[in-house]
């Protein structure tokens, strides 16, 4: 979607943030603007540094009944759908909240890690090992196709919890599926084809099983957590982090008519994806800045992931492309969660332009920028491929 392709104003009207940083706008606000990580975790999954949740009371947003069927990540995204739905003030709505659509970010749900280290510690040493397989699959792991949780148990639960019952999505695809996730909801309600969309993600950052794939790669970062910006050289990685975010997202005209307050507008949103060859992810980057049209700002707000290469090159882009650049990469405070990259990029930088003023720099060497930004980029380049930049400006 750009500019000029936009028919209906995309307002954003509620947020809902769940992290190591704590709950709702207000503790994110202040934490960011402190500039310092809360709550990581390097003795877990030590040599791996986690930005973990702290305290949660549950209660507030999912009853202990539906708490029992949710691992999780289904409760962090659960949560979030529930503060953002507060914070727009339709979830005591019944009539609204059965016309609301909804669009998740997801990925394939938790496995069942005391199951996987059975079966492998069995298979161990044995040539044969269907009949161990067979066994353990009727007996012990979850009956679904990625003997995991299903991508889409996290949009069912928000709509039983929060009695969310318009259309329902789930993309799937790492940091990708969080850009696709607010380029679809924005595109339709620009379009008219929806009035009002809940639309974001979750991710657990604390799963033993996740934390392996992502080491299988060699993305994460090891030891102490450092700046975003600074992993570019020597040890570079993801710190992951567990994040829930999610917004309400609706047409000027709905908004108006229910006396709503918008944090921004989503005036924008462009992406791609592909080689990962030196300069590529550069020439698509600037390919989906001309897509915004005119983009008139030095605020940024970026979801750099620290993969040193990857980071190196889209920082190059931002010099080269923004004049007078003022970045803030959200990650040397939040961590990484994957598919809430873009969705929480989105949700900082509506939430410093209603504040009227843009964060203090998270580390040295980001520039300082006085004043109101009347609009901000967002940045998601991911860690092994997608692309994606948003431009979110003062209504």
């Amino acid at each position: 979607m750009s500019d000029k392709a936009a028919k209906q104003p995309v307002w954003i009207t509620g947020i809902g943030l769940l992290s190591s940083l704590g709950e709702g706008t207000d503790a994110h606000w202040q934490a960011m603007n402190a500039g310092k990580p809360q709550n990581v975790d390097t003795e877990r999954f030590a040599p791996y540094p986690v930005h973990a949740l702290g305290e949660v009371e549950w209660a507030n947003q999912i009853s202990r009944r539906d708490m029992r069927q949710m691992e999780p990540w289904q409760q962090i995204g659960t949560y979030a759908a529930g503060l953002a739905l507060d914070d727009a003030g339709v979830k005591e709505d019944e009539e609204l909240c059965g016309l609301i659509d909804m669009i998740v970010a997801a990925g394939g749900g938790e496995r069942d890690v005391e199951v996987d280290s059975t079966i492998m510690s069995e298979a161990r040493g044995k040539n044969e090992v269907d009949g161990i397989l067979a066994e353990r699959m009727s007996n012990d792991l979850r009956p679904t196709l990625f003997l995991a949780q299903l991508s889409n148990l996290l949009a069912g639960n928000i709509s039983i919890v929060h009695k969310i019952t318009g259309s329902s999505r789930t993309f799937m695809g790492e940091e990708g599926a969080g850009i696709s996730a607010i380029q679809t909801a924005a595109a339709r309600i620009a379009s008219g084809q929806s009035d009002i969309a809940l639309v974001g993600g979750a991710f657990n950052g604390e799963r033993e099983d996740m934390l392996l794939s992502f080491e299988l790669g060699q993305y994460l970062l090891q030891g102490d957590v450092t700046p975003v910006w600074d992993r570019v050289d020597g040890e570079s990685g993801l710190a992951m982090g567990s994040i829930g975010v999610f917004l309400v997202l609706e047409s000027e005209d709905h908004a108006k008519k229910r006396n709503a307050t918008p944090y921004a507008a989503i005036s924008g949103v462009a992406a791609d994806h592909g080689s990962r060859a030196p300069g590529a992810a550069t020439k698509r980057l600037e390919k989906a800045l001309e897509k915004l049209g005119t983009v008139e700002t030095n605020a940024v707000i970026s979801a750099a992931t620290g993969v040193a290469n990857i980071t190196k090159e889209e920082q190059g882009f931002l010099e080269a492309n923004v004049p007078s650049v003022a970045a803030r990469a959200f990650g040397s405070v939040l961590g990484h969660g994957n598919e809430t990259q873009f969705p929480l990029g989105v949700a900082l930088a509506a939430l410093a332009i209603k504040n009227g003023e843009f964060y203090k720099p998270l580390q040295a060497g980001e520039a300082e920028l006085a004043g109101a930004p009347s609009s901000i980029l967002v940045t998601t380049v991911g860690h092994w491929r997608s692309e994606g930049l948003g431009l979110v400006s003062k209504v």
